[in-house]
């Protein structure tokens, strides 16, 4: 080590000795214990107009860490200020490294000496307003781990644990993929074989925010400390990104200010838009745009978090065929970076994270805070439904073919505007059955729908195929998607999925189409459960450039293929179970779909080269970016941007990384 870079290190190290012991506040020269009596919250408010988007500042936008603020506690020699400054902007690459080499490879766990002393996580809490949650598991009162047994309460959470996903979201650490957080606190009911409940890989703390003076203290104490940082929106991703062992996590549920433009000009849009906050659900996005009169894209999820992780991963919807992906339709984001300091992404104001934030992926370049989209006209929307079985009066053959004819007709279906979300399911020995549920025509009546499908439900007959369509026609987006689709199932731990974005050039070749639909049926016939997405994310009218996976552009085809198995299955029939889907089946579909690519927010854990697979041609600006915006490694995610750096020090079934380990650079 060269004597300045030792001596940087040291004069890094220095402020980091000193965050033990009681805390204290010097008033009138006099020195008193620093509690909630003598130290306010570190907050400021400032003044709305103070973003560089066209849309003010929400109320919870305007509260904010300051300079200031950190000097006036400073001045007033309040104990361990230091770990809750900003970045030093003017520090050179050099220092930068330097404090990083100061805690080692690993982020800082309990037990490690940098690891923060109850009195510091109060005084935390204390600078927070009284924010700081230590938590439990979602399922802990069903077990007398942490002192709060609750029969009844543990009897509704486990009635409600697979099939209402709106109950988890309310929980600052419940997550969907329960598997890889090492399904440490399962209902008994539904891991026979567990006894135990422990915190695992879910945060030690989290942070309930809801101003952005909370979030850039929780970004500074994580960063100054090299404490693992997680945020947690709602907690849908298949791949455990909200969830880390010994982790402070952001939770931005109760981010949920709403506010509607009925004509917002900025750079050359000029029409209806909303501004939400990211905690918002899909839910309560589509009643505002209701009660307005317009219609904004979300997903298909009631109780995803559509302006969060959703968004920043691309996000699909009902309405992508004619308006593209979520992330197409951003004006602007405000977001607190790595370095702490809240900004306005934007075209026209750090346009680089603007670009990287919409489809770069959550958890990655900051914690988004709130965004101004895009709203369209009212529309009406048709919907169909139908069960498509095989049984006496159509036989397996018959069943294939009759799907093989839908299949035919996706680059029809999609030109059309379309969206088809369907179910294909091997049911018993030689029995197998496809739900159609829905067929999604916005902007169709049911006679322009019944026309549009009148030509498949023929070449159906012709097979000797008979299905009973069920049309219907809603004057609004709003009540067609609420009809459409119910709460969707969560947290199971039985369960592995993996995803394929089928490009629309294999419908374009009878050869790779033939190719293509057998690698989807051999895998149903095998045990596979396929759900589909006929959809194209490349709206006639165009879309931005922004770093959406260009895979999204060429596809009509988004599927999603699952394992399962039992939960008293053994390790090894888990592993075996486990290990099919990524390296037999979906090994098949990727071979029949060479550079295609796949949904980074419902993919394979494990996705064999995950950076072409989630993010295609987008990646080395990423890459880039991501060093740019947080050379720190203040945010990190499973298969993330960057994410290759970083390697969990254990894995569960031994091929998938535990979250419930330590997170170390390679």
């Amino acid at each position: 080590m060269s004597c300045f870079r030792a001596i940087a290190v040291a004069a890094l190290l220095i402020p980091l000795l000193r965050i033990v012991g009681a805390q204290t506040i010097t008033v009138e020269n006099a020195t008193i214990p620093a509690n909630e009596s003598t130290v306010a919250p570190a907050v400021a408010s400032v003044d709305a107009r103070e973003s560089n988007s066209t849309a003010d500042l929400f109320v919870g936008e305007t509260l904010q860490l300051t300079d200031a603020v950190l000097a006036n506690l400073t001045e007033l020699e309040l104990s361990n200020i230091t770990l809750f400054s900003f970045h030093n902007e003017s520090s050179s690459t050099e220092e930068t490294l330097s404090k990083r080499t100061i805690f080692g490879k690993c982020k800082t766990y309990p037990g490690d000496f940098f690891w923060p002393s109850e009195p510091i996580w109060r005084l935390f809490n204390i600078l927070l307003g009284n924010a700081l949650i230590e938590t439990v598991p979602y399922a802990s009162s069903c077990y007398d781990s942490f002192e709060n047994f609750d029969a009844a309460k543990c009897n509704f959470i486990t009635n409600n644990w697979i099939n209402a996903s709106i109950y988890h979201t309310e929980d600052p650490t419940s997550v969907n993929a329960v598997l890889f957080q090492g399904s440490t606190c399962m209902p008994p009911a539904l891991e026979p074989t567990g006894s135990q409940c422990s915190i695992g890989g879910y945060p030690a703390y989290s942070v309930a925010v809801r101003s952005v003076a909370q979030i850039q203290l929780a970004v500074n104490f994580a960063r100054n400390l090299n404490l693992r940082l997680v945020i947690k929106n709602t907690g849908h991703d298949f791949s455990a990104k909200s969830v880390g062992m010994g982790a402070l996590s952001i939770w931005t549920h109760n981010l949920k200010q709403i506010q509607f433009f009925k004509n917002y000009w900025q750079g050359s849009y000029y029409g209806p838009a909303f501004k939400l906050g990211t905690g918002v659900q899909a839910f309560e996005a589509y009643e505002a745009a209701r009660q307005n009169g317009v219609t904004i894209v979300g997903g298909e999820g009631r109780t995803v978090g559509v302006m969060g992780g959703f968004l920043l991963g691309g996000g699909h919807s009902p309405l992508s065929s004619l308006y593209g992906m979520g992330a197409d339709q951003v004006l602007s984001m405000e977001v607190v970076t790595a370095d702490g300091r809240f900004v306005t992404a934007s075209a026209m104001s750090n346009p680089d994270l603007f670009w990287a934030l919409r489809g770069g992926g959550g958890s990655t370049f900051g914690v988004v805070t709130s965004v101004v989209v895009k709203a369209y006209p009212k529309i009406k929307v048709t919907t169909m439904t139908y069960l498509l079985a095989t049984g006496p009066s159509v036989t397996v053959d018959q069943f294939w073919a009759a799907l093989r004819a839908f299949f035919d007709g996706f680059i029809t279906y999609t030109d059309a505007g379309n969206y088809e979300y369907f179910r294909i399911s091997k049911v018993g020995e030689g029995q197998f059955m496809s739900d159609m549920g829905p067929w999604f025509a916005p902007g169709m009546s049911k006679a322009q729908l019944e026309e549009l499908v009148a030509p498949l439900f023929a070449k159906f007959e012709a097979l000797g195929v008979h299905v009973d369509p069920v049309y219907t026609e809603y004057d609004d987006y709003y009540d067609a998607w609420l009809a459409s689709f119910p709460v969707e199932p969560f947290a199971s731990n039985s369960i592995r999925q993996a995803s394929r974005l089928f490009p629309k050039s294999n419908w374009q070749d009878v050869a790779k189409l033939n190719a293509t639909f057998d690698a989807v049926k051999r895998v149903v016939e095998e045990g596979g459960y396929f759900i589909g997405f006929n959809i194209a994310a490349a709206p006639k009218g165009g879309y931005p450039d922004n770093a959406v996976n260009p895979a999204w552009r060429n596809t009509v085809l988004h599927a999603i293929l699952a394992s399962v198995w039992n939960v008293t299955s053994s390790e090894a029939d888990m592993k075996a179970a486990s290990d099919k889907l990524t390296f037999d089946w979906m090994q098949r579909w990727r071979d029949v779909s060479p550079g295609a690519g796949s949904y980074l927010s419902e993919a394979d854990y494990i996705e064999p080269n995950f950076a072409q697979a989630f993010f295609g041609s987008k990646y080395p600006k990423l890459y880039r970016l991501k060093q740019l915006y947080d050379p720190f490694g203040v945010f990190y995610a499973h298969t993330a941007v960057g994410s290759e750096d970083w390697q969990m020090s254990e894995t569960i079934l031994g091929n998938l990384p535990s979250q419930n380990s330590r997170l170390c650079r390679k």
